[in-house]
């Protein structure tokens, strides 16, 4: 009988985005990362052995998500990395849920590895330490290394593994409110459009270096727990990335009115001395950083802009959890 493991991992969230991809492959990071694991939103990976040892030669790996089974290929490196990295021949079938909207730029695929990660190596009866599993969860994506760890994490540009700045305890009264303009899948996955970006942006080669010389700023921002330094640093980020995005030949611009109109309205709090800073992945959904004390604050603008505007509020979180849920 097959062993079941369950893993939970929250999104990371890229505060100094990662954007681009190095031209040398094996999904490496073009640029630095420096990212908070988010609290309160999560996916659910449940894990499993196929049966059949050594598997057969044909045998493929069954992933789905949220109920629907996934391209094998998609798979592919990420379950040869951890084939590899754990020395086993196992297959395995695994099925995420995502409390949050999937493929929507809300980093589904950086919880979803992680949990998978963890999730399969708890199924093969291994426990590696979880520098192996963020280079794992590398191999399926980028940001997904990042998601092993809680807290604040660094992924270096050109690295194969992430590793925490600090844990969650050391801004506890920091958040994140999440604005979802847009429910359903974007219409270009991020790793497309990043190919895109570097092939054809006259921008790419200036965001690269820029986005490294962001990193020592935002460091330092969040050392000193400087909220408003770390807002305007993560603002100058996505606003290079975008820039670079909507460069690509043909142009591509994943902003929806209702991201415009949550830009508009955290300069508005800004303005009226409530601190909210945006930031944007690739997607239509806006993350606004705030503390605790002017959360109902920025929940309220954003919910008088109507459009179905949905807010989920989160926090700096734990990295990979095991077992089943509580409650």
């Amino acid at each position: 009988m097959s062993e079941e493991a369950i893993c939970r991992a929250g999104p990371s969230l890229a505060l100094v985005k990662y954007w681009g991809k190095e031209i040398k492959g094996d999904n490496l990071p073009a640029t630095p990362s420096l990212a908070v694991t988010l609290g309160g939103v999560h996916t659910e990976t449940r894990a499993s052995i196929m049966p059949g040892v050594p598997p057969a030669v044909d045998a493929q790996d069954v992933i789905s998500v949220d109920g629907i089974v996934q391209d094998p290929a998609r798979y592919s490196a990420f379950f040869e990395t951890l084939r590899h990295t754990l020395g086993i021949a196992t297959r395995f079938r695994a099925a995420s849920v995502n409390t949050f909207p999937t493929s929507a730029g809300l980093a589904s695929s950086s919880s979803g590895f992680a949990a998978l990660a963890g999730a399969c190596a708890r199924a093969a009866g291994c426990e590696p330490p979880n520098s192996d599993l963020s280079a794992i969860a590398r191999a399926g994506s980028a940001s997904a290394a990042r998601s092993v760890f809680g807290g604040f994490v660094l992924l270096p540009a050109g690295g194969r593994r992430a590793r925490q700045v600090c844990g969650p305890e050391h801004w506890p009264d920091l958040r994140i409110v999440v604005a979802v303009t847009y429910r359903h899948a974007k219409p270009v996955p991020s790793r497309r459009a990043m190919e895109e970006t570097r092939a054809s942006s006259p921008y790419y080669f200036s965001w690269i270096k820029e986005s490294a010389e962001l990193l020592p700023e935002a460091l330092r921002a969040l050392e000193t727990k400087d909220l408003e330094l770390l807002g305007e640093t993560a603002r100058r980020s996505y606003s290079l990335m975008h820039g670079a995005i909507l460069g690509s030949q043909p142009p591509l611009l994943y902003w929806l009115p209702g991201t415009v109109a949550v830009i508009h309205a955290c300069a508005g709090l800004r303005a009226a001395g409530i601190g909210a800073w945006e930031t944007i992945d690739a997607g239509p959904q806006v993350k606004i950083l705030c503390l605790e004390k002017d959360v109902p604050a920025v929940v309220a603008r954003v919910g008088a802009l109507g459009s179905g505007i949905q807010t989920l509020v989160c926090y700096p979180g734990p990295g990979l959890q095991y077992g089943a849920a509580p409650g």
